[in-house]
């Protein structure tokens, strides 16, 4: 997942990558890779790692209240044949 401390990570990273003369620009550029990289992951279709986890719980008590439901259904379906 990537998290605001990975998002510096990589701006850093792309920093390092860069020629000594770009590097001499100054901390806006890192400020700017960060503000892009942002953008750029704000677009993308993702959830946090809580969210899905939250949404897997719900998923599960669902299914399990279905499954319920079924047994109730089947018990009676038979009931009313007999």
């Amino acid at each position: 997942m990537l998290t605001p401390k990975n998002l510096e990570a990589i701006a850093q990273q792309l920093h390092n990558a860069l020629p000594q003369g770009l590097k001499n620009v100054g901390n806006d550029l890192d400020e700017k890779f960060k503000q892009i990289l942002q953008a750029q992951l704000a677009r993308l279709d993702v959830v946090t790692r809580e969210e899905f986890d939250v949404q897997s719980q719900v998923l599960l008590r669902t299914r399990e209240k279905l499954n319920e439901l079924e047994k109730r259904l089947d018990e009676l379906t038979k009931e009313n044949q007999d």
